[in-house]
């Protein structure tokens, strides 16, 4: 189940935080609850990116990227995810959730997350965050416009770049080689 009450809960404890630049980093603090856990006694990796969405909802709200959504009725999604799982997070250990704007290419915003135990880092995300409206992706030069920063992206770092590369060339719709492989036999 979609934590409603721990986003709520964030929205509450950040209301007064003082607005983000882009590029900043907003910090939220976590604890791996019972209803984090999966059968292996850790946190699901499931989990994990629900918590992401936490952490991607207050960083949207303190750069003001959630005031121009509900003005304009942009809705936000999702487009893809690399993420690294690193150290098994137990139950009731205290995690900082940290989140980030990169950049930007012609379609998709790219976000960083990740949750750290002290100074170790347990899991690492990028994501590719869109815009949207009823005539589909709205170019993030066009939002970044809307929220009055400059249109050109920062830099993504190369790492980011080569993924957005690599999902450019993945074939969509998925397995259809393998699909032809088994209609032939």
């Amino acid at each position: 189940m979609y934590p409603i009450i721990r986003l709520a809960k964030e929205f509450i404890v950040h209301r007064n935080a003082g607005a983000l630049s882009l590029g900043d980093t907003h910090v939220s603090k976590i604890t791996c609850m019972p209803w984090d856990i999966d059968v292996f006694m850790e946190m699901n990796n499931g989990r994990v990116l629900t918590l992401f969405d936490l952490g991607r909802f207050i960083l949207f709200k303190r750069l003001g990227i959630m005031k121009e959504m509900k003005a304009r009725k942009w809705t936000g999604t999702i487009a893809g995810t690399a993420i690294r799982y690193r150290r098994r997070i137990t139950l009731f250990q205290r995690l900082e959730l940290r989140s980030r704007v990169l950049g930007w290419d012609d379609r998709f915003t790219y976000v960083e997350q990740s949750l750290w135990r002290g100074d170790e880092c347990c899991a690492h995300a990028v994501l590719r965050t869109a815009l949207t409206a009823g005539r589909g992706i709205i170019p993030p030069r066009e939002c970044a416009e809307a929220l009055g920063l400059p249109t050109a992206s920062p830099e993504l770092p190369d790492w980011v770049q080569a993924w957005s590369k690599a999902e450019r060339e993945r074939p969509w719709p998925p397995m259809q080689d393998a699909v032809a492989l088994q209609k032939a036999a």
